[in-house]
């Protein structure tokens, strides 16, 4: 059974309430829902995050942005803390699998990169997550 895009919205706030992605400056997630936009691509993207059309724009594999946190165990934790942290991520990560296909990262930007989690919904809509990631 399909889940309508509220339904799937509200999973993808629940599972992202407290995260931060981890770069230079720790950021939270935003949750977005982007009608009519499916596929997404490049240009399209771009357009709707009103960034100018000479951003660099890099195209990250979803399962290689998440690689480091959900290859983690136990044994890589270094407090209750971080694997907190660690467990919530992966249940992020099953979330976003499990209710949205196509899953691509985009990282638009240099040293502060806008970054967002696309796929698209069971009704050809897209929805993700939109953070921040400062790198020197």
């Amino acid at each position: 059974m399909n889940k309508n895009n509220s339904q799937i919205i509200q999973q993808l706030k629940q599972a992202s309430a407290g995260l931060l992605w981890l770069s230079e400056s720790d950021y939270p997630f935003k949750v977005f829902l982007w009608q009519g936009m499916a596929p997404a691509t490049p240009e399209g993207l771009l357009q709707q995050t009103n960034h100018s059309p000479d951003t660099p724009l890099k195209i990250v594999e979803f399962d290689d942005f998440f690689y480091r946190i959900i290859t983690e165990t136990e044994d890589d934790w270094d407090d209750e803390e971080e694997e907190e942290q660690g467990k919530k991520f992966k249940i992020l990560v099953q979330i976003l699998k499990s209710n949205l296909v196509n899953l691509q990262v985009y990282r638009l930007g240099e040293i502060e990169i806008d970054v967002y989690i696309v796929g698209e919904t069971p009704t050809g809509d897209l929805a993700g997550l939109s953070t921040i990631s400062v790198e020197t």
